[in-house]
């Protein structure tokens, strides 16, 4: 009797195309899984430096980092309280919200709120653009003004007359 080789029904088996299942490494579902693999070594994780981050006016990462190189002082400038009160009665007495004076400045709500508690780091162009929209000039966070040397006491020493050339003897 001859050997038949006849199917009845499907093979219902696996099968594998492509890799062979061997040499697969599974790939973790969970957090505690991902630590898991951190731990035994088999995952890596990197962070991107700034990624995510939106590049508008108030970030200035660059100045910034250069002003704490150079300086031993490490605490940011903040808003005055001049100045929050100056925006604060300018957006009141235009009747307008945080969110208007934002929107017309192209500005975060946000970035308002803080200028007006003293917790921003001032920035000269949204200042300028506030100022602009609100109509009034807002007092600036300037440099602490040098010791002036008196104007009599000068021309004195130097035998001048205030911005003249020398006296003639």
């Amino acid at each position: 009797m001859p050997n038949t080789n006849i199917q009845t029904g499907q093979d219902w088996g696996a099968v594998n195309v492509g890799r062979a299942s061997a040499n697969r490494v599974s790939v973790p579902k969970s957090a505690a899984g991902v630590s898991r693999m951190k731990a035994m070594g088999l995952v890596q994780a990197e962070r991107k430096y700034g990624a995510g981050a939106n590049a508008s006016a108030h970030s200035g990462a660059g100045v910034n980092a250069r002003k704490i190189e150079e300086s031993d002082e490490l605490k940011h400038n903040k808003v005055d309280k001049n100045l929050s009160k100056a925006i604060q009665q300018a957006r009141m007495a235009k009747k307008m919200t945080q969110k208007d004076l934002a929107t017309k400045i192209n500005e975060k709500p946000q970035v308002i709120g803080e200028y007006e508690n003293g917790k921003a780091i001032p920035n000269g162009q949204i200042i300028v653009k506030m100022e602009r929209v609100l109509g009034v000039k807002l007092p600036r966070p300037g440099k602490k003004p040098a010791a002036k040397k008196s104007a009599a006491a000068g021309a004195q020493k130097a035998g001048t007359v205030r911005g003249g050339p020398p006296k003639r003897r």
